[in-house]
């Protein structure tokens, strides 16, 4: 842990606002809670549709919590009448009148009832809908968006996008935006009918009400910004944690169990500080409503005093005002309660959004070309690549790759080599289209790369990275997400294929064998074997290995560099070698060095000459007559 790190934890557990990133507050500052509402609702058509019938329900559900005032009011001044005095009241009692308005009230409260039924029935189906719409495109977003943004981002905090910011979206709309809708409405209805009453007495509410404004905005301010970290520090919270979890084999092989834990006490802490913050804060608005409450009915009740009769206000009509009063500012002290949730919801959407807003990397293909059936050559036209600098390490370093001219024909078997940085990897990606060259063209078969589909691209090129990703499940179950309607007879069959059915019979299961969490329960050339078969199940005319045999024992590179043997057959090999054995069978050898290629021919000729590969060539023989010797 660094010492800024340890100076924020103290005894007490306080950590220093300063811990929290930078861009987290330039961001909260610069955006505006009704600019992000904004955006929010151009990401979600759902909930845009059939908004304005929505709030028209709201409204006319709303007339229903002003029924009861007015029908005092009409009760007390049309429906009893007496001398002034008091005395025989009940004589003038007009039972037929008051029944009638009774009546009406009744069948008033029924059609209220129903329409803010249908208003809260619309809000919660037209949300839930823009929800899983917002979450379904963050799916697809964070599995197009380029690698560099992948690692600009821990991968804990792009879960949390997906998982806890969402989350809270779900939640305002299940009570915040509710409470938005009908008591906004009802706000709305009431301010009207107070209006027409006595505008006098009305604009006294609506003064002394207002300053209520000003305090919700003032604490607004502060809210979103203690809400944006709050959101930050939750990010940071998971992504420990991922780590903590994820990497616990290496973890407790380095007893570093201390360490680890005292990172994920301070993310923690750091969390529950800026939680315990925002939370104090909203709570500060809760009394603020009630405060304000008592000064608008004593100013009602005075000047209703003083003008009296004479002004045209009836006992009824001062009464029912009361009761108007009452109902305009109950809204107030719950949507003062609301507006910290709101603040959550505010901040979660804000980082959903910055997720959405990042763009495809690579772009997705507008006017695609299809590739043709026969032979894919490759070429290389002056193809140049440089990455972005990353967040805070201001320019770039220089070119990843740089002016790399070459044709690969089809079927080949081509190792790329080279030492770390020298820009092999990045050609591979390039390849692959898992990025775009700056500058130059890829070529297949004369297609450029940018113009072939995705889906069309996937299926004729196939990439096996170093440490393949195995899901949850069986081993049948990963390779049939290369070829989703692979029966098991087929997966069987591949296995055969690649001379691995001795490996497959070894196994409790077979193909039913379950693999574990990320392949868990394989060893690392296992995983490989199957990652191969899930390749080869595709039948791919171009397969891309990112230095599949570095992390595998000798004997299992032996069994995989069979199974590479027989799937090289009739396709194009791309091997990204850290091994140069696999460089002495290969076809071709590619030597890259500082982003350039700068030497390219048979494993044999490259190493009868004086160059960069011979260099490397000694090297790797001597590592690996050394640990052949111990």
């Amino acid at each position: 842990m660094s010492a800024e790190s340890e100076a924020m934890l103290d005894d007490d557990g306080f950590i220093e606002e300063r811990f929290i990133g930078q861009a987290s507050r330039e961001g909260a500052a610069e955006s505006s809670v009704l600019r992000t509402v904004r955006e929010g609702l151009r990401a979600a058509p759902a909930l845009r549709q059939g908004l304005g019938l929505t709030v028209l329900f709201a409204l006319l559900g709303a007339t229903g919590r002003v029924v009861i005032p007015v029908l005092v009011q009409q009760t007390i001044d049309s429906g009893i009448s007496g001398d002034s005095t008091g005395q025989n009241r009940s004589e003038g009692l007009d039972v037929s009148r008051i029944s009638v308005l009774c009546g009406i009230a009744i069948v008033w409260l029924l059609i209220a009832g129903i329409s803010q039924r249908t208003a809260v029935w619309r809000l919660g189906r037209r949300s839930e809908t823009a929800l899983l719409d917002i979450r379904t495109r963050l799916f697809s977003r964070i599995h197009r968006i380029g690698i560099e943004d992948h690692n600009d981002e821990k991968r804990g905090a792009l879960v949390a996008r997906v998982t806890s910011d969402v989350e809270t979206l779900s939640q305002f709309f299940s009570w915040g935006a509710l409470s938005f809708l009908l008591s906004g409405s009802l706000m709305s209805i009431v301010a009207v009918v107070m209006l027409v009453y006595n505008w006098l007495l009305a604009l006294v509410v609506f003064v002394v009400a207002a300053p209520l404004v000003v305090v919700l905005r003032q604490v607004q301010i502060r809210l979103v910004e203690a809400y944006e970290r709050t959101r930050a520090a939750n990010a940071e919270l998971l992504a420990t944690t991922a780590e903590l979890v994820t990497g616990a084999d290496t973890i407790r092989a380095y007893d570093a169990g201390r360490e680890f834990t005292r990172r994920a006490k301070l993310a923690a802490r750091r969390k529950a500080h800026d939680q315990v913050r925002a939370s104090f804060m909203g709570s500060l608005l809760f009394p603020s409503g009630e405060v304000f409450g008592v000064f608008a009915i004593g100013a009602i009740v005075v000047i209703g005093w003083q003008i009296g009769p004479s002004s045209g206000l009836s006992a009824g009509a001062l009464i029912g005002f009361v009761f108007l009063t009452y109902r305009f500012l109950e809204p107030v002290a719950e949507l003062s309660e609301v507006i910290d949730q709101t603040q959550t919801a505010v901040a979660g959407l804000r980082r959903v959004l910055g997720v959405l807003s990042i763009p495809e990397t690579p772009p997705p293909t507008s006017d695609p070309i299809a590739l043709p059936a026969g032979p894919l050559d490759i070429c290389f036209d002056h193809v140049c690549f440089s990455y972005r600098p990353r967040r805070g390490e201001g320019e770039s370093s220089g070119p990843a790759v740089d002016d790399v001219e070459l044709c690969i024909p089809h079927g080949t078997s081509v190792a790329l080599v080279g030492s770390t940085g020298s820009g092999k990897t990045t050609l591979g990606r390039l390849l692959a289209r898992f990025i775009d060259p700056s500058e130059g063209m890829i070529t297949l078969a004369g297609v450029p790369l940018t113009r072939v589909a995705n889906d069309e691209l996937r299926k004729r090129l196939v990439v096996v990275p170093q440490e393949p990703f195995l899901f949850e499940g069986t081993i049948a179950d990963n390779v049939r997400f290369g070829r989703p309607n692979a029966t098991e007879v087929d997966i069987e069959r591949a296995f055969v294929d690649l001379d691995l059915e001795t490996w497959l019979s070894g196994l409790e299961a077979g193909v039913a064998t379950r693999v574990g969490p990320r392949g868990s329960r394989l060893s690392a050339g296992e995983r490989q074997l199957v990652a191969l078969v899930r390749a080869a199940i595709v039948d791919p005319d171009i397969l891309v290995l990112d230095e599949a045999t570095s992390s595998v024992d000798a004997v299992t590179e032996v069994g995989l560099q069979r199974a590479l043997d027989r799937l090289a057959t009739g396709r194009t090999i791309v091997a990204i070698a850290h091994r140069l054995s696999t460089a002495e069978r290969a076809d071709r050898v590619l030597v890259m060095n500082d982003a350039r290629l700068i030497q390219d021919g048979a494993h044999a000729e490259l190493v009868s000459q004086d160059g960069e590969y011979r260099d490397l060539y000694d090297a790797w023989r001597r590592s690996t007559d050394s640990n052949a010797g111990q």
